[in-house]
């Protein structure tokens, strides 16, 4: 009989329900031939580096003063986490049985008559050297908890690696209208040192000078802007060579460079520079 499922009987209903998913099919039942080892699943609530770390904690445990310990309930719980230690782990046994007879020892040496003294000898007490290993553990404990929280790369932090690619271009400083000027007040400077006064008309073309620089500067190598210029022929001769640079350089027909500040200046072709 087939019932709607908002009024199927409750057993209908966790029929229906599949119990896993295989695959992402659903199983209804759990296979019959289905084996479950019987350590599948194993919840450790707490983990011991050693027989020294089980002690340790034992006592923070029951709040226990370190410096006094009484050793029959310590050694009872003691032996109570060796034994569920010894059925599931065999190899895990030899250090704690180990520490178990040391605990024996030590509390049947305390079960013995001491003779009385008037002052209480720290080094009679059978307790003393287990201490003294327990306070080292401890503070070791403590020193490697500090580190571990201390930042650490590969754990807390990854190294960033940026690529950046850069192209190197050669970049000249640019010539200004002062760098220009100085060179001009130097050139000036040198033709009244070499120059005798002739009084003499001369007829200047600057189209004359444009194509005598530019026939210096054929061979397309950058040339010192002082060569240029010939002192011997006076001021009105390297007034008239400066005025035909600068319309070489209004043109475009020449280049001017400088390799930094107040250094000398240098005058190409515009076509040769544009080669290279």
């Amino acid at each position: 009989m087939n019932f709607p499922l908002e009024l199927a009987p409750v057993e209908t209903v966790a029929q229906i329900e599949a119990v896993a998913r295989l695959y992402g099919e659903p199983l209804l039942e759990l296979p019959k031939d289905l084996y479950i080892p019987p350590d599948a699943l194993e919840i450790f609530l707490e983990a011991f580096e050693g027989p020294l770390d089980l002690l340790l904690y034992l006592i923070r445990k029951s709040n226990l003063n370190i410096l006094d310990i009484p050793m029959a309930p310590l050694t009872a719980q003691y032996l109570v986490y060796v034994e569920a230690m010894r059925r599931h782990n065999l190899e895990l046994a030899a250090d704690y049985l180990l520490m178990a007879a040391t605990l024996l020892e030590i509390k049947s040496r305390m079960l013995l008559p001491r003779p009385p003294r008037d002052a209480p000898d720290e080094s009679l007490d059978p307790r003393a050297e287990l201490v003294r290993r327990l306070l080292d553990y401890e503070q070791m404990k403590m020193a490697a908890a500090r580190l571990d929280a201390l930042p650490r790369v590969d754990r807390d932090h990854e190294w960033v690696s940026i690529f950046v690619a850069e192209k190197i271009v050669e970049r000249l400083p640019e010539v200004s209208l002062h760098d220009l000027q100085l060179a001009w007040l130097k050139i000036m400077k040198k033709a009244r040192l070499t120059q005798h006064h002739q009084v003499r008309r001369d007829e200047l073309s600057v189209r004359e000078h444009m194509t005598a620089i530019l026939r210096k500067l054929s061979d397309g190598a950058f040339v010192v802007f002082d060569t240029l210029f010939e002192p011997a022929r006076g001021p009105a001769g390297l007034v008239v060579s400066f005025l035909a640079v600068l319309e070489l350089v209004k043109e475009k027909l020449v280049q001017v460079a400088q390799n930094e500040p107040f250094a000398p200046i240098y005058v190409k072709l515009a076509d040769a520079a544009n080669d290279t």
